[in-house]
């Protein structure tokens, strides 16, 4: 039996939303006195569970709120969650970035951490200089860095700008360069986040390939992806999180099943329709996105044949350009397709006027059954801002379609089954 590397034991972590600190300089420092001599904090407070779209009554939050796992030693284990679910904050508190509030963290090896894009990398220095840091600061020795040295530049695919300052490179090769670093520096534990949604397609199977391989040699990996296709093909286990409580831990088909579970299908009303809180200083921001049928029914579950209508609405509040609104459909996890609003009006892309607007979108009538969740951003001179990610859900369900029909075409894969015209035509016989 392999042991355990990563050992988490009733770990919590409390936030304070706000102003931060006690009110006075003489409570600071008997809070900081108490901490120090590893007491408790006299003024810690119970917080209330880590729910963003709703007003609390209470100033402190729990991010993570008493988890408790292990990760064995060459296991790699997905961690999955809604935006704000505290996905995040375990990474951080695994990487020692910030200490709990409470609980133990209990690691075994070198731990190399990708938390955000171009972390650990200093800006003045170049991709030579700030791979031998990154190096240095996961205990590696300068002889065995410089072991490495060109096949990380090799898979990174820097070499032409290995001299030059990392605050030149883009976004995407700063992010190849710390996902090469970090993957070939032999750390016994690797936490990647959700930074891989930076690369390409083409350096995301390459990183997917990679953790593969390095997981096969003994090492362990805990990976963030909203890419739920990513996480089934690349893990064998799966962590749950649900706003800071973990909900599931276990084989990674069924969390994934857990995590579409705890999606939302309806609100109070029992409508299949999502409302978001507006700021007033935003540019743009979303006010509710729905789900309905051909009959302005909002309904979690359609069945096989039925109109699925999503309605989108939102605010701009200033004349914009270069903008668009993006719609993702995603079935069991894996993407099905994207559309922009900008497609067939171009015009919607040159300026848009403040004002609320309103949008319906026909879903296609030849899904397959099974668990669909929608994504929405707003896409700004090409980079997605405001992006809610599975933010509602509905399930299309096949039941009312003949027995034979149904297994014949849920046999095959894919995620579509269009209904096509076939024309023949007939040709003459010709004797040889």
């Amino acid at each position: 039996m392999e042991r355990a590397v990563i050992k988490v034991e009733n770990l919590t972590k409390q936030y304070q939303l706000g102003m931060i600190g006690t009110g006075n300089l003489y409570n600071d420092v008997k809070r900081w006195w108490a901490l120090a001599r590893g007491k408790e904090d006299p003024f810690k407070r119970i917080g209330e569970i880590n729910d963003r779209a709703t007003v609390g009554n209470s100033d402190f939050v729990m991010a993570l709120n008493d988890i408790n796992f292990e990760v064995k030693k060459g296991e790699v284990a997905g961690l999955i969650g809604k935006n704000g679910s505290g996905k995040s904050t375990l990474l951080k508190l695994l990487a020692k970035v910030t200490a709990p509030s409470d609980g133990v963290i209990k690691l075994k090896g070198r731990v190399a951490s990708m938390l955000e894009v171009g972390t650990g990398f200093h800006p003045e220095l170049t991709g030579r200089e700030n791979i031998f840091l990154n190096g240095t600061i996961m205990g590696m020795t300068k002889r065995e860095v410089k072991q490495k040295f060109d096949e990380i530049v090799e898979f990174a695919g820097v070499a032409r700008y290995v001299e030059t300052p990392i605050k030149r490179y883009s976004s995407g090769m700063t992010v190849r360069l710390a996902f090469a670093v970090a993957a070939h520096l032999n750390p016994e534990i690797l936490l990647v986040d959700e930074v891989l949604a930076v690369g390409d397609a083409e350096f995301q199977n390459k990183c997917i390939g990679k953790m593969s391989e390095v997981s096969k040699q003994g090492r362990t990996i805990i990976f963030v992806s909203h890419n739920l296709g990513s996480i089934k093909r690349l893990c064998n286990t799966g962590i749950v999180l649900h706003n800071g409580q973990m909900i599931y831990r276990g084989g990674v088909d069924t969390a994934l099943d857990r995590y579409l579970e705890s999606l939302p299908t309806s609100n109070t009303e029992g409508d299949n329709a999502i409302v978001f809180k507006t700021i007033g200083e935003k540019l743009y921001q979303f006010k509710e996105v729905s789900v309905e049928n051909g009959y302005r029914e909002q309904k979690g579950t359609y069945l096989y044949g039925e109109k699925v209508i999503v309605n989108l609405k939102y605010i701009i509040r200033e004349e914009i350009r270069n903008c668009s609104v993006k719609m993702a459909l995603s079935r069991n996890g894996e993407p099905v397709f994207w559309s922009f609003d900008t497609d067939e009006n171009p015009e919607l892309f040159k300026k848009r006027t403040p004002g609320e607007y309103s949008a319906k979108i026909q879903l296609p009538p030849y899904l397959k059954a099974g668990v669909y969740t929608i994504s929405i951003s707003f896409l700004d001179m090409g980079d997605e801002k405001e992006e809610h990610t599975d933010v509602i859900r509905f399930v299309l369900d096949d039941s009312n379609v003949d027995t034979m029909t149904k297994s014949y075409h849920m046999n095959f894969p894919g995620m579509l089954k269009p209904q096509l015209d076939w024309v023949y035509f007939e040709h003459p016989v010709v004797a040889v």
